[in-house]
């Protein structure tokens, strides 16, 4: 009996296992750690969805991916040089000379960035599709807004920089038909799109700031059409945001009464703020302390101690000369000698020098690091013992967005890797100031102009920048740095008086923050302005960092297309931009 029973369990196991074998669902095991379609589709799953999408606002780690663009527009738009010297970060020499070629690593990867952002969004919108039925049809409308804003941004830097690229959005079917999308189609449309929704159905102001809001995606949506000169339909907008717009921790837009306050943490989220790249110290991850900006600092001291890029030009900062009146020196005699700032260039450290005591805008001094002037809490710059090579980028750091000694006591510096660059600073994509500027700007060159609005704007803004309690002081705290002049303008007597202006106060206000590269493409200028610019800074640095450096008309204004992603396409599916 014992011995039956025995070769009936033998049997029953057998067949067990038999039956196991066969289906193998026993080997169908979850990762550990890895999120289920169950998980996602709750609210908690697709705000973690939406907060992977803003994380692509910075580049995740590359020093140029983002969309601070300090590279891209300021390098590119004349403000700054590389800077550092000749060997580091080099593939990075032929975007500054406008050659760029297909096969640069740093235009790879911008690119691709972009489409990363995108693709999280677009897989944000798919996952919204079926979304658990007790999340709150608001909480789902506010959702998809910020996916299809941050899309939008994402589609609007790819068509500023490369110009159109493959349009995808959630309903091509990335494993079948991702291959076969062309670059073919202009993106504005699709763009507005995606503005127009966010403007429509995200709430006036968010429970966290920083995220986009009804008024942040109105300025969006009205700065894409500034960029194609749609000046009547930006107006209107515009004009609504600077009576009506409120940032997204619900307080009305307004300038921060003194100028450099902008860029100190304790600002953040400031009235000022339309949309920023958020940024936190001590998170553990250093990818949320502002990466794009690591290299940005002055070489072997000051704050970080590196890494010495982006040192602003000196046809910038003559830029900031102003005439008895306080006013501009915007025909070009910023670079006539008697203009041109005193420097320290050729200058040891050790020989005495005395800083330029001629007019200058105050602004000059929160930008712009130059010897004998406080470095925000650092003491006075020291000259070219914080340059790496003076010979190839000047004498200049740059100064916006970096840390003080004070922030760095309150820990809103992340000193966890390789260098202390990282800081909690929020870095601008768009503030109240570039919106008064681009409205007038509107104001100008829309149908019917209105010239007395777009003073009242541009004065607007120089009178924040003329306010003295804003000024830097000298290093004994008894009065200003250096002798800064400032007035506002009268009233212009022509559409091309206000328009030489404003733009020359966008270049002045907004200074190293990404736009001015920009700027010029869209009015026209890029050839004539960037070429200009070339020449006069070989004269000041000598020809190394612009070895061949030539803007050409029709190729220059946008990158070329990664040639990665034209081998892996083909040349039916993608086309390369010309001249390239």
């Amino acid at each position: 009996m014992r011995l039956v029973q025995k070769k009936i369990l033998v049997t029953l196991a057998a067949l067990f296992v038999f039956a196991v074998s066969c289906k193998e669902t026993f080997l169908e095991v979850k990762p550990t750690g890895a999120i289920t379609d169950a998980q996602l589709v709750t609210k908690a799953g697709l705000e973690g969805q939406l907060i992977g999408v803003y994380s692509m606002l910075s580049g995740r780690g590359d020093f140029y991916a983002g969309n601070t663009n300090w590279f891209w527009g300021s390098v590119m738009g004349g403000e700054a040089n590389k800077g550092t010297n000749s060997g580091d970060q080099a593939q990075m020499n032929e975007v500054q000379n406008y050659n760029s070629t297909p096969g640069n690593a740093s235009v790879t990867n911008k690119y691709r960035a972009m489409y990363e952002g995108i693709a999280r969004a677009n897989a944000l919108m798919r996952t919204l599709q079926n979304p658990d039925p007790t999340i709150l049809a608001s909480d789902l409308l506010r959702i998809q807004g910020e996916g299809r804003f941050l899309r939008g941004v994402y589609y609007f830097e790819l068509k500023r920089l490369f110009n159109n690229t493959p349009y995808i959005d959630e309903t091509v079917d990335y494993q079948k038909g991702i291959n076969d999308v062309k670059n073919d189609k202009d993106l504005y449309p699709f763009i507005e799109a995606d503005f127009q929704y966010a403007v429509t159905n995200l709430p006036a102001t968010q429970a966290a700031p920083g995220r986009a809001n009804k008024s942040a995606a109105s300025a969006y949506l009205a700065k894409v059409y500034l960029q194609q000169k749609k000046y009547d339909a930006a107006r209107t907008i515009f004009t609504d945001l600077i009576a009506n717009g409120r940032t997204s921790n619900n307080l009305p837009y307004d300038l921060l009464p003194r100028y450099g306050d902008l860029f100190r943490v304790a600002n953040d989220n400031s009235a000022e703020s339309v949309f920023a790249i958020q940024s936190a110290a001590g998170t553990g991850s250093i990818n949320n302390a502002n990466p794009e900006f690591v290299l940005n600092y002055p070489y072997n001291g000051g704050p970080a101690g590196c890494c010495g890029f982006f040192q602003p030009s000196f046809e910038l900062v003559n830029s900031f000369r102003t005439s008895a009146l306080g006013l501009p020196l915007s025909d070009g005699s910023y670079r006539q000698p008697a203009n041109e700032l005193v420097t320290d260039q050729g200058v040891a450290a050790a020989a005495a020098f005395t800083p330029d005591a001629g007019n200058l805008d105050p602004r000059l001094d929160h930008a712009v690091g130059r010897r004998g002037i406080p470095f925000m809490d650092h003491g006075a710059h020291p000259g070219i013992a914080w340059i790496r090579d003076q010979a190839y980028g000047g004498p200049y750091a740059p100064k916006k967005y970096l840390w003080s000694k004070a922030e760095e006591a309150a820990q809103q510096v992340d000193k966890s890797s390789w260098t202390p660059g990282y800081s909690a600073h929020n870095i601008y994509i768009i503030r109240f100031a570039d919106v008064l500027l681009m409205a007038a700007e509107c104001e100008i060159e829309s149908a019917t102009p209105n010239l007395v609005n777009a003073l009242t704007y541009i004065n607007r803004v120089r009178t924040r920048a003329a306010n003295t309690a804003g000024f830097v002081q000298n290093l004994a705290g008894t009065g200003p740095a250096a002798n800064y002049v400032i007035s506002n303008y009268a009233p212009f007597a022509s559409v091309a008086e206000a328009r030489t202006a404003m733009r020359f106060e966008r270049k002045l206000e907004l200074s190293g923050e990404g736009h001015r590269f920009f700027d010029l493409v869209r009015w026209g200028v890029a050839a004539t302005d960037l070429n200009s610019y070339l020449a006069y800074e070989r004269t000041k640095v000598g020809a190394s960092p612009f070895v061949g450096a030539s803007f050409t008309a029709g190729k220059s204004e946008v990158q070329p297309i990664p040639q990665t992603e034209i081998d892996i396409l083909g040349t039916a599916v993608l086309t390369q931009n010309p001249g390239y």
